[in-house]
Protein backbone atom coordinates (compact mmCIF):
# COMPACT_ATOMS: atom_id res chain seq x y z
CA UNK A 1 0.00 0.00 0.00
CA UNK A 2 1.33 3.39 -1.00
CA UNK A 3 0.33 6.33 1.18
CA UNK A 4 2.03 9.54 0.05
CA UNK A 5 -0.20 12.59 0.22
CA UNK A 6 -1.16 13.16 -3.41
CA UNK A 7 -4.14 15.47 -2.86
CA UNK A 8 -3.68 18.46 -5.20
CA UNK A 9 -0.13 17.30 -5.87
CA UNK A 10 1.74 17.49 -9.16
CA UNK A 11 5.45 16.94 -9.86
CA UNK A 12 5.93 20.65 -10.56
CA UNK A 13 3.75 21.94 -7.72
CA UNK A 14 6.82 22.63 -5.57
CA UNK A 15 7.61 25.63 -7.79
CA UNK A 16 4.84 27.58 -6.03
CA UNK A 17 6.57 27.14 -2.65
CA UNK A 18 9.70 28.61 -1.08
CA UNK A 19 12.76 26.74 -2.37
CA UNK A 20 15.97 27.29 -0.41
CA UNK A 21 19.43 25.99 -1.25
CA UNK A 22 18.85 25.98 -5.03
CA UNK A 23 21.46 27.42 -7.40
CA UNK A 24 20.89 30.66 -9.30
CA UNK A 25 21.34 29.61 -12.92
CA UNK A 26 22.17 32.47 -15.31
CA UNK A 27 20.11 30.98 -18.19
CA UNK A 28 16.68 29.62 -17.17
CA UNK A 29 15.96 28.46 -20.75
CA UNK A 30 19.06 26.25 -20.70
CA UNK A 31 17.93 24.74 -17.38
CA UNK A 32 14.48 23.96 -18.80
CA UNK A 33 16.05 22.30 -21.85
CA UNK A 34 18.24 20.04 -19.68
CA UNK A 35 15.31 19.12 -17.42
CA UNK A 36 13.22 18.22 -20.49
CA UNK A 37 16.04 16.02 -21.79
CA UNK A 38 16.39 14.29 -18.42
CA UNK A 39 12.68 13.65 -18.36
CA UNK A 40 13.05 11.62 -21.57
CA UNK A 41 15.83 9.43 -20.11
CA UNK A 42 15.17 5.97 -18.62
CA UNK A 43 14.56 5.74 -14.87
CA UNK A 44 17.57 4.90 -12.72
CA UNK A 45 15.55 2.82 -10.25
CA UNK A 46 12.10 1.29 -10.39
CA UNK A 47 8.97 1.71 -8.30
CA UNK A 48 8.96 -1.95 -7.27
CA UNK A 49 12.48 -1.61 -5.86
CA UNK A 50 11.41 1.43 -3.83
CA UNK A 51 8.45 -0.54 -2.47
CA UNK A 52 10.78 -3.39 -1.51
CA UNK A 53 12.91 -0.94 0.47
CA UNK A 54 9.82 0.44 2.21
CA UNK A 55 8.87 -3.10 3.25
CA UNK A 56 12.35 -3.74 4.66
CA UNK A 57 12.31 -0.41 6.51
CA UNK A 58 8.94 -1.40 8.00
CA UNK A 59 10.82 -4.26 9.70
CA UNK A 60 13.31 -1.71 11.04
CA UNK A 61 10.46 0.40 12.42
CA UNK A 62 9.13 -2.73 14.15
CA UNK A 63 12.48 -3.45 15.81
CA UNK A 64 13.15 -6.49 13.65
CA UNK A 65 16.00 -5.12 11.49
CA UNK A 66 18.66 -2.41 11.40
CA UNK A 67 19.34 0.29 8.79
CA UNK A 68 22.92 0.85 7.60
CA UNK A 69 23.11 3.94 5.40
CA UNK A 70 26.47 5.25 4.32
CA UNK A 71 28.63 6.62 1.55
CA UNK A 72 30.23 9.74 0.23
CA UNK A 73 29.61 13.23 1.53
CA UNK A 74 29.48 14.41 -2.08
CA UNK A 75 30.26 12.25 -5.08
CA UNK A 76 32.82 13.60 -7.51
CA UNK A 77 33.06 13.65 -11.30
CA UNK A 78 36.85 13.88 -11.20
CA UNK A 79 37.32 10.93 -8.81
CA UNK A 80 34.79 8.64 -10.50
CA UNK A 81 36.36 5.18 -10.68
CA UNK A 82 35.05 1.60 -10.36
CA UNK A 83 37.58 0.84 -7.63
CA UNK A 84 36.19 3.65 -5.49
CA UNK A 85 32.66 2.29 -5.87
CA UNK A 86 33.87 -1.24 -5.15
CA UNK A 87 35.79 -0.29 -2.03
CA UNK A 88 32.93 1.70 -0.49
CA UNK A 89 30.48 -1.11 -1.29
CA UNK A 90 32.89 -3.60 0.26
CA UNK A 91 33.21 -1.65 3.51
CA UNK A 92 29.42 -1.40 3.77
CA UNK A 93 29.22 -5.17 3.28
CA UNK A 94 31.86 -5.69 5.96
CA UNK A 95 29.94 -3.49 8.36
CA UNK A 96 26.71 -5.31 7.54
CA UNK A 97 28.29 -8.72 8.16
CA UNK A 98 29.57 -7.59 11.57
CA UNK A 99 26.15 -6.15 12.47
CA UNK A 100 24.14 -9.10 11.20
CA UNK A 101 26.23 -11.80 12.85
CA UNK A 102 26.55 -9.98 16.17
CA UNK A 103 22.97 -8.73 16.42
CA UNK A 104 21.16 -11.70 14.80
CA UNK A 105 19.06 -9.19 12.84
CA UNK A 106 18.81 -8.44 9.11
CA UNK A 107 20.64 -5.30 8.03
CA UNK A 108 19.06 -3.07 5.39
CA UNK A 109 21.90 -1.67 3.26
CA UNK A 110 21.44 1.77 1.67
CA UNK A 111 24.29 3.64 0.01
CA UNK A 112 24.78 7.38 -0.23
CA UNK A 113 25.77 6.61 -3.80
CA UNK A 114 24.69 7.02 -7.43
CA UNK A 115 23.24 10.50 -7.00
CA UNK A 116 24.75 12.31 -4.00
CA UNK A 117 25.97 15.24 -6.09
CA UNK A 118 24.21 18.29 -4.61
CA UNK A 119 25.07 19.82 -1.24
CA UNK A 120 23.43 22.50 0.94
CA UNK A 121 25.68 25.35 1.99
CA UNK A 122 25.66 27.77 4.90
CA UNK A 123 25.80 30.76 2.53
CA UNK A 124 25.08 31.53 -1.11
CA UNK A 125 28.49 33.14 -1.59
CA UNK A 126 32.03 32.24 -0.55
CA UNK A 127 34.78 34.81 0.04
CA UNK A 128 38.47 34.17 -0.55
CA UNK A 129 41.19 36.82 -0.61
CA UNK A 130 38.72 39.61 -1.21
CA UNK A 131 36.90 37.78 -4.03
CA UNK A 132 33.26 36.70 -3.61
CA UNK A 133 31.92 33.84 -5.75
CA UNK A 134 28.92 31.47 -5.61
CA UNK A 135 29.38 28.65 -3.11
CA UNK A 136 30.27 25.18 -4.36
CA UNK A 137 27.01 23.20 -4.30
CA UNK A 138 28.20 19.84 -5.58
CA UNK A 139 29.35 18.56 -8.95
CA UNK A 140 25.75 18.43 -10.24
CA UNK A 141 25.73 22.23 -10.01
CA UNK A 142 29.20 23.75 -10.35
CA UNK A 143 32.91 23.05 -9.85
CA UNK A 144 34.94 23.24 -6.66
CA UNK A 145 37.70 25.41 -8.18
CA UNK A 146 37.54 29.00 -6.99
CA UNK A 147 37.13 30.86 -10.29
CA UNK A 148 34.15 32.70 -11.73
CA UNK A 149 33.83 30.14 -14.54
CA UNK A 150 34.06 27.14 -12.20
CA UNK A 151 31.54 28.48 -9.70
CA UNK A 152 28.90 29.54 -12.25
CA UNK A 153 26.04 27.00 -12.01
CA UNK A 154 25.89 24.95 -15.22
CA UNK A 155 22.75 22.86 -15.93
CA UNK A 156 24.67 20.58 -18.31
CA UNK A 157 26.32 19.09 -15.26
CA UNK A 158 22.99 17.44 -14.34
CA UNK A 159 23.29 15.30 -17.47
CA UNK A 160 26.73 14.12 -16.41
CA UNK A 161 25.39 13.41 -12.94
CA UNK A 162 22.68 11.22 -14.44
CA UNK A 163 25.16 9.27 -16.56
CA UNK A 164 27.55 8.72 -13.65
CA UNK A 165 24.65 7.62 -11.44
CA UNK A 166 23.54 5.13 -14.11
CA UNK A 167 27.06 3.69 -14.40
CA UNK A 168 27.41 3.49 -10.61
CA UNK A 169 24.07 1.73 -10.24
CA UNK A 170 24.98 -0.75 -12.97
CA UNK A 171 28.17 -1.68 -11.12
CA UNK A 172 26.46 -1.85 -7.72
CA UNK A 173 23.81 -4.19 -9.09
CA UNK A 174 26.52 -6.39 -10.56
CA UNK A 175 28.40 -6.49 -7.25
CA UNK A 176 25.22 -7.21 -5.28
CA UNK A 177 23.97 -10.05 -7.47
CA UNK A 178 26.99 -11.27 -9.43
CA UNK A 179 28.86 -13.10 -6.69
CA UNK A 180 30.96 -10.37 -5.11
CA UNK A 181 28.61 -10.26 -2.11
CA UNK A 182 28.80 -14.04 -1.63
CA UNK A 183 29.23 -14.69 2.09
CA UNK A 184 31.80 -17.36 1.25
CA UNK A 185 34.06 -14.52 0.12
CA UNK A 186 34.06 -13.00 3.59
CA UNK A 187 37.76 -13.75 4.10
CA UNK A 188 38.54 -11.68 1.01
CA UNK A 189 36.70 -8.64 2.30
CA UNK A 190 39.71 -7.34 4.19
CA UNK A 191 40.98 -3.91 3.30
CA UNK A 192 44.21 -2.11 4.06
CA UNK A 193 43.15 -1.51 7.66
CA UNK A 194 44.01 -5.14 8.56
CA UNK A 195 46.95 -5.12 10.92
CA UNK A 196 46.57 -1.42 11.69
CA UNK A 197 43.26 -1.42 13.52
CA UNK A 198 42.64 -2.70 17.01
CA UNK A 199 39.55 -4.36 15.57
CA UNK A 200 41.35 -6.31 12.83
CA UNK A 201 41.93 -9.42 14.98
CA UNK A 202 38.31 -9.36 16.16
CA UNK A 203 37.09 -8.95 12.61
CA UNK A 204 39.19 -11.91 11.46
CA UNK A 205 37.88 -14.00 14.36
CA UNK A 206 34.33 -13.03 13.45
CA UNK A 207 34.98 -13.85 9.79
CA UNK A 208 36.37 -17.24 10.82
CA UNK A 209 33.22 -17.95 12.85
CA UNK A 210 31.05 -17.02 9.87
CA UNK A 211 33.17 -19.26 7.66
CA UNK A 212 32.76 -22.16 10.07
CA UNK A 213 28.99 -21.60 10.12
CA UNK A 214 28.86 -21.56 6.33
CA UNK A 215 30.94 -24.76 6.12
CA UNK A 216 28.52 -26.45 8.52
CA UNK A 217 25.56 -25.23 6.46
CA UNK A 218 27.19 -26.49 3.26
CA UNK A 219 27.65 -29.91 4.86
CA UNK A 220 23.89 -29.85 5.54
CA UNK A 221 23.19 -29.03 1.89
CA UNK A 222 22.66 -25.28 2.38
CA UNK A 223 24.94 -23.46 -0.07
CA UNK A 224 24.85 -20.54 -2.53
CA UNK A 225 23.77 -23.05 -5.18
CA UNK A 226 20.66 -23.98 -3.20
CA UNK A 227 20.00 -20.72 -1.31
CA UNK A 228 20.50 -17.65 -3.55
CA UNK A 229 20.52 -15.29 -0.54
CA UNK A 230 24.01 -16.57 0.33
CA UNK A 231 25.60 -15.34 -2.89
CA UNK A 232 23.90 -11.99 -3.24
CA UNK A 233 22.38 -9.16 -1.27
CA UNK A 234 19.83 -6.37 -1.57
CA UNK A 235 21.45 -2.97 -1.91
CA UNK A 236 19.66 0.34 -2.33
CA UNK A 237 20.73 3.89 -3.17
CA UNK A 238 19.84 7.24 -1.64
CA UNK A 239 20.71 10.92 -1.73
CA UNK A 240 19.46 14.25 -0.46
CA UNK A 241 16.70 15.46 -2.80
CA UNK A 242 18.14 18.96 -2.96
CA UNK A 243 18.20 19.89 -6.66
CA UNK A 244 14.45 19.87 -7.20
CA UNK A 245 14.52 20.49 -10.95
CA UNK A 246 16.57 17.34 -11.41
CA UNK A 247 14.33 15.36 -9.05
CA UNK A 248 11.18 16.51 -10.86
CA UNK A 249 12.70 15.53 -14.20
CA UNK A 250 13.38 12.03 -12.85
CA UNK A 251 9.85 11.56 -11.45
CA UNK A 252 7.66 9.05 -13.27
CA UNK A 253 4.16 7.61 -12.83
CA UNK A 254 4.27 3.90 -12.03
CA UNK A 255 2.45 1.91 -14.72
CA UNK A 256 1.26 -0.69 -12.20
CA UNK A 257 -0.16 1.52 -9.46
CA UNK A 258 -0.48 4.97 -11.01
CA UNK A 259 1.55 6.44 -8.13
CA UNK A 260 4.42 8.86 -8.67
CA UNK A 261 8.00 7.83 -7.87
CA UNK A 262 11.26 9.74 -7.99
CA UNK A 263 13.36 7.32 -10.02
CA UNK A 264 16.70 9.01 -9.28
CA UNK A 265 17.16 6.84 -6.15
CA UNK A 266 15.34 4.32 -3.99
CA UNK A 267 15.29 6.63 -0.96
CA UNK A 268 15.41 10.43 -0.77
CA UNK A 269 15.85 12.63 2.25
CA UNK A 270 15.15 16.23 3.26
CA UNK A 271 17.97 18.13 4.93
CA UNK A 272 17.97 20.14 8.14
CA UNK A 273 18.05 23.39 6.13
CA UNK A 274 15.08 22.58 3.88
CA UNK A 275 12.44 21.13 6.24
CA UNK A 276 10.86 24.45 7.28
CA UNK A 277 7.14 25.29 7.05
CA UNK A 278 6.16 26.03 3.44
CA UNK A 279 9.24 24.26 2.07
CA UNK A 280 9.28 23.37 -1.63
CA UNK A 281 11.32 20.28 -0.78
CA UNK A 282 8.66 19.02 1.63
CA UNK A 283 5.95 19.79 -0.92
CA UNK A 284 7.74 17.83 -3.65
CA UNK A 285 8.60 14.77 -1.59
CA UNK A 286 5.18 14.43 0.03
CA UNK A 287 3.81 13.26 -3.32
CA UNK A 288 6.32 10.59 -4.33
CA UNK A 289 6.03 6.98 -3.22
CA UNK A 290 9.69 6.45 -2.30
CA UNK A 291 10.68 5.87 1.30
CA UNK A 292 11.82 9.21 2.71
CA UNK A 293 14.30 10.47 5.25
CA UNK A 294 14.03 13.64 7.34
CA UNK A 295 17.04 15.17 9.06
CA UNK A 296 16.21 16.23 12.64
CA UNK A 297 18.53 18.78 14.23
CA UNK A 298 18.55 20.73 17.51
CA UNK A 299 16.23 23.45 16.17
CA UNK A 300 13.36 21.04 15.44
CA UNK A 301 10.46 21.32 17.88
CA UNK A 302 8.22 18.30 18.63
CA UNK A 303 5.06 19.94 17.26
CA UNK A 304 6.86 20.88 14.04
CA UNK A 305 8.12 17.32 13.70
CA UNK A 306 4.60 15.92 14.10
CA UNK A 307 3.32 18.29 11.40
CA UNK A 308 6.09 17.17 9.06
CA UNK A 309 5.35 13.51 9.78
CA UNK A 310 1.67 14.03 9.01
CA UNK A 311 2.54 15.83 5.77
CA UNK A 312 5.06 13.29 4.55
CA UNK A 313 3.34 10.15 5.85
CA UNK A 314 -0.36 10.93 6.38
CA UNK A 315 -1.27 7.24 6.16
CA UNK A 316 1.20 6.39 8.96
CA UNK A 317 2.70 3.67 6.75
CA UNK A 318 5.55 1.78 8.49
CA UNK A 319 8.80 2.12 6.56
CA UNK A 320 7.74 5.26 4.71
CA UNK A 321 9.62 7.73 6.91
CA UNK A 322 13.04 7.59 8.56
CA UNK A 323 13.92 10.28 11.11
CA UNK A 324 17.66 10.94 10.93
CA UNK A 325 18.84 12.50 14.19
CA UNK A 326 21.88 14.79 13.83
CA UNK A 327 22.33 16.74 17.04
CA UNK A 328 25.99 16.63 18.00
CA UNK A 329 27.44 14.48 20.77
CA UNK A 330 26.67 17.06 23.45
CA UNK A 331 23.04 17.74 22.45
CA UNK A 332 21.50 14.28 21.96
CA UNK A 333 20.31 13.80 25.52
CA UNK A 334 18.81 17.30 25.58
CA UNK A 335 16.82 17.17 22.32
CA UNK A 336 16.16 13.57 21.26
CA UNK A 337 13.94 12.37 24.17
CA UNK A 338 11.24 14.98 23.61
CA UNK A 339 11.02 14.13 19.91
CA UNK A 340 10.75 10.41 20.68
CA UNK A 341 8.06 11.01 23.31
CA UNK A 342 5.98 13.13 20.93
CA UNK A 343 6.19 10.51 18.17
CA UNK A 344 5.36 7.68 20.57
CA UNK A 345 2.49 9.61 22.16
CA UNK A 346 0.88 10.13 18.76
CA UNK A 347 1.49 6.55 17.64
CA UNK A 348 3.51 7.44 14.54
CA UNK A 349 5.43 4.64 12.81
CA UNK A 350 8.96 5.82 12.01
CA UNK A 351 12.49 4.52 11.77
CA UNK A 352 14.91 6.29 14.12
CA UNK A 353 18.41 6.60 12.65
CA UNK A 354 21.52 8.32 13.99
CA UNK A 355 23.67 10.68 11.91
CA UNK A 356 26.69 11.19 14.18
CA UNK A 357 28.63 13.14 11.54
CA UNK A 358 27.01 16.49 10.83
CA UNK A 359 26.69 17.74 14.39
CA UNK A 360 30.32 17.02 15.20
CA UNK A 361 32.22 18.99 12.56
CA UNK A 362 34.98 21.26 13.84
CA UNK A 363 38.03 23.02 12.46
CA UNK A 364 41.37 21.46 13.33
CA UNK A 365 44.42 23.45 14.36
CA UNK A 366 45.57 23.63 10.73
CA UNK A 367 42.24 25.01 9.51
CA UNK A 368 40.88 21.83 7.89
CA UNK A 369 37.38 20.67 8.78
CA UNK A 370 37.35 17.40 10.68
CA UNK A 371 35.17 15.21 12.86
CA UNK A 372 36.78 13.73 15.95
CA UNK A 373 36.09 9.99 16.05
CA UNK A 374 35.49 10.03 19.81
CA UNK A 375 32.68 12.57 19.35
CA UNK A 376 31.13 10.40 16.63
CA UNK A 377 31.21 7.38 18.94
CA UNK A 378 29.83 9.48 21.81
CA UNK A 379 26.82 10.57 19.76
CA UNK A 380 26.11 6.95 18.79
CA UNK A 381 26.32 5.82 22.42
CA UNK A 382 24.02 8.64 23.57
CA UNK A 383 21.55 7.84 20.77
CA UNK A 384 21.31 4.19 21.85
CA UNK A 385 21.17 5.11 25.53
CA UNK A 386 18.24 7.49 24.98
CA UNK A 387 16.31 4.89 23.00
CA UNK A 388 16.97 2.28 25.66
CA UNK A 389 15.67 4.66 28.32
CA UNK A 390 12.56 5.46 26.26
CA UNK A 391 11.90 1.81 25.36
CA UNK A 392 12.17 2.49 21.62
CA UNK A 393 14.25 0.95 18.84
CA UNK A 394 17.49 2.66 17.81
CA UNK A 395 16.96 1.56 14.24
CA UNK A 396 19.80 2.82 12.10
CA UNK A 397 23.02 4.66 11.40
CA UNK A 398 23.63 7.27 8.69
CA UNK A 399 27.31 8.01 8.06
CA UNK A 400 29.57 9.75 5.60
CA UNK A 401 32.31 7.23 4.83
CA UNK A 402 34.50 5.85 2.08
CA UNK A 403 36.45 2.71 1.32
CA UNK A 404 39.49 4.86 0.59
CA UNK A 405 42.34 5.20 3.08
CA UNK A 406 41.69 8.88 3.70
CA UNK A 407 42.72 10.98 6.69
CA UNK A 408 39.77 13.28 7.28
CA UNK A 409 38.36 12.37 10.72
CA UNK A 410 40.77 12.49 13.63
CA UNK A 411 41.17 9.64 16.10
CA UNK A 412 40.24 6.00 15.86
CA UNK A 413 42.53 3.05 16.46
CA UNK A 414 44.93 4.32 13.80
CA UNK A 415 45.02 7.63 15.70
CA UNK A 416 44.84 10.24 12.96
CA UNK A 417 46.06 13.52 14.42
CA UNK A 418 45.36 17.14 13.47
CA UNK A 419 48.82 17.23 11.94
CA UNK A 420 48.12 14.06 9.95
CA UNK A 421 44.88 15.26 8.37
CA UNK A 422 46.60 16.68 5.30
CA UNK A 423 48.21 13.34 4.34
CA UNK A 424 45.13 12.16 2.39
CA UNK A 425 42.47 14.81 2.82
CA UNK A 426 40.48 14.25 -0.37
CA UNK A 427 36.83 15.05 0.38
CA UNK A 428 34.84 17.32 -1.93
CA UNK A 429 33.00 18.81 1.02
CA UNK A 430 32.84 17.27 4.52
CA UNK A 431 35.22 14.83 6.27
CA UNK A 432 34.46 11.11 5.96
CA UNK A 433 35.27 8.03 8.00
CA UNK A 434 37.81 5.76 6.33
CA UNK A 435 37.57 1.97 6.11
CA UNK A 436 39.27 1.31 9.45
CA UNK A 437 37.13 3.80 11.36
CA UNK A 438 33.98 2.45 9.71
CA UNK A 439 34.76 -1.10 10.87
CA UNK A 440 35.45 0.15 14.39
CA UNK A 441 32.07 1.88 14.36
CA UNK A 442 30.43 -1.36 13.22
CA UNK A 443 31.75 -3.21 16.29
CA UNK A 444 30.42 -0.47 18.60
CA UNK A 445 27.04 -0.67 16.88
CA UNK A 446 26.96 -4.45 17.13
CA UNK A 447 27.54 -4.27 20.87
CA UNK A 448 24.85 -1.60 21.29
CA UNK A 449 22.28 -3.51 19.22
CA UNK A 450 22.99 -6.73 21.11
CA UNK A 451 22.54 -4.90 24.45
CA UNK A 452 19.24 -3.46 23.24
CA UNK A 453 17.99 -6.90 22.24
CA UNK A 454 19.01 -8.34 25.59
CA UNK A 455 17.11 -5.63 27.47
CA UNK A 456 13.73 -5.80 25.73
CA UNK A 457 11.67 -8.02 23.43
CA UNK A 458 11.19 -7.08 19.80
CA UNK A 459 8.13 -5.00 19.05
CA UNK A 460 5.14 -6.54 17.38
CA UNK A 461 4.67 -5.74 13.71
Amino acid sequence: MNTPSTQSWTPDGWRQFEARQLPAYPDPAAVAAVEAELNSYPPLVFAGEARDLTAQLADVAAGKAFLLQGGDCAESFADFHPNTIRDTFRVLLQMAVVLTFASKMPVVKVGRMAGQFAKPRSGDMEDQNGLSLPSYRGDNVNEIGFTAESRTPNPQRMLRGYLQSAATLNLLRAFASGGYANLHQVHKWNLDFTGRSLWSDQYKALADRIGESLDFMAACGISPDTVPQLKGTSFFTSHEALLLGYEQAMTRQDSLTGDWYDTSAHMLWIGDRTRFAGSAHVEFLRGVGNPLGLKCGPSLEPDDLLRLIDTLNPGNQPGRLTLIARFGHDKVEQHLPRLIRAVEREGRHVVWSCDPMHGNTIKAAGGLKTRPFDRILAEVRHFFAVHKAEGTHAGGIHIEMTGLDVTECTGGAIAITDEGLSARYETQCDPRLNASQSIELAFLLAEAIRAEHDSRPARAA
